[in-house]
């Protein structure tokens, strides 16, 4: 059973009808019992980082999502999802994360002369870095959607995918049972059902 965390904010809709198309058994949730019961956890997201933190810290599921990685539980971060899994974010301030993963979330900025827009929206390609169960049988160079104007500073050993905005952005994180992706895959049609089917099998 899925856990699909609802903290009020989230584009949880889409993600649901996404996971149940992979054939997984999802349950969407504000309660702390309800993600300590799952076998897998997914944390969608849209929004602010700091909202984020706010929502789940008066919802009281801080505590179950740390005990649900600490007890091996597959842990998926979705967009916003993915960037609170870091230590701190600077969207309006700077805000501690959940510090599952070591780095900050930072704003594009680019050189005048590079005509790139913030935020990040649109079709992009993914490019591996690492070998990762979620991007099993999936050909380099796939398109997703994405749409931030933060991005997440990984570490190399964290990073299992980029993709190019003006340089490597890491779109794709990961440590033990802990993964991030930076781009939506509800809305990355097969690439994106691709991703979630090996998440949901792996």
């Amino acid at each position: 059973m899925i856990a699909l965390i609802d903290y009020g904010a989230g584009n949880v809709r889409s993600v649901h009808k996404a996971l149940v198309t992979v054939g997984a058994e999802v349950t969407v949730t504000q309660d702390p019992a309800v993600v300590l019961d799952s076998d897998k956890v997914v944390l969608p997201g849209v929004g602010a980082f700091s909202d984020c933190m706010r929502s789940l810290e008066r919802l009281g599921l801080i505590p179950s999502i740390y005990d649900a990685v600490a007890r091996g539980k597959p842990f998926l971060g979705i967009c916003v999802g993915m960037q609170v899994l870091f230590d701190e974010g600077t969207e309006r301030g700077t805000h501690a994360g959940l510090g599952l993963l070591p780095g900050r979330v930072v704003k594009f900025a680019f050189p005048s002369k590079v005509r790139l827009k913030v935020p990040h929206t649109g079709w992009n390609q993914i490019e591996a870095t690492q070998d990762t169960i979620l991007l099993a049988d999936l050909p380099d160079g796939a398109w997703a959607y994405f749409n931030h104007g933060y991005y997440c500073q990984a570490k190399t050993e964290h990073t299992l995918a980029v993709t190019d905005y003006g340089g490597p952005c890491p779109c794709l994180v990961g440590k033990d049972n802990i993964f991030g992706i930076q781009f939506h895959p509800e809305k990355s049609q097969q690439t994106g059902l691709h991703i979630l089917r090996n998440f949901i099998n792996g």
